[in-house]
């Protein structure tokens, strides 16, 4: 089996922010880095026992990994690390993308208006490609998406498309099936323009943008198998 994470620099860490979602980072930073591969189990008590935490909140981050089918339970196994693959993406990434066209079109007026936190995330992201800081790229692209949903300013909307886990599917389709990281600070920057110019087509455009991600992932799986 894998080693675990290291703890966390800061011994505060764990008890400044929620117990479970400092456990859920260190899983989910423990799967990005190759710790656990696919098909791998994740005990539960070791987990507490290096965290110096009980098993009560190890287990509900364990669960809130399997609602986002990163993990699977298997009986009188435990927990092990989903074998992750092309199919996982075409069933989520067209959900992403139906969501964010949603959102696109509600926010579009507000957004028009104060395109700020936009052009915020598209400068970060620029900096973090030129520093050649992979994951800056997937977070800048990651909050670039997440302000539109925001700007939508609604609740469900917004709730239905943090519970797909964005960011941590990107990063493992980066690290687990070596896809390019489609991060491009230009393309961001064409779908600021739209919304600036009010552009109907908007919301398609945004939408098209996600798809293209897992399209190319598509085909790359396909010319290897």
């Amino acid at each position: 089996m894998g080693d675990l994470p290291e703890r966390p620099d800061d011994p505060s860490q764990l008890a400044r922010n929620p117990l479970r979602e400092q456990i859920r980072r260190v899983l989910v930073d423990g799967l990005l880095s190759g710790r656990w591969q696919p098909g791998e189990r994740i005990v539960e008590r070791r987990i507490a026992a290096e965290l110096n935490v009980s098993q009560a909140p190890v287990r509900e981050a364990l669960r809130e990994l399997t609602a986002l089918r990163l993990i699977e339970s298997v009986p009188n196994k435990g927990a092990r690390v989903r074998d992750f693959g092309v199919a996982d993406m075409a069933e989520i990434y067209p959900v992403r993308a139906g969501l964010e066209l949603m959102a696109a079109e509600i926010a579009a007026p507000r957004l028009a208006a104060d395109p700020r936190p936009l052009h915020r995330e598209v400068e970060a992201l620029k900096q973090a490609t030129a520093a050649g800081d992979i994951e800056g790229q997937i977070k800048h692209s990651v909050d670039f998406h997440r302000e539109v949903v925001l700007a939508a300013d609604n609740a469900t909307l917004s709730h239905t498309w943090e519970s797909l886990g964005v960011e941590i599917w990107t990063a493992l389709s980066v690290r687990w099936l070596d896809m390019e990281l489609h991060a491009k600070a230009v393309d961001h920057a064409h779908i600021v323009q739209a919304f600036e110019k009010r552009d109907p087509n908007v919301g398609r455009m945004l939408s098209d943008h996600v798809l293209n991600y897992v399209h190319a992932a598509m085909r790359s799986h396909d010319k290897t198998h």
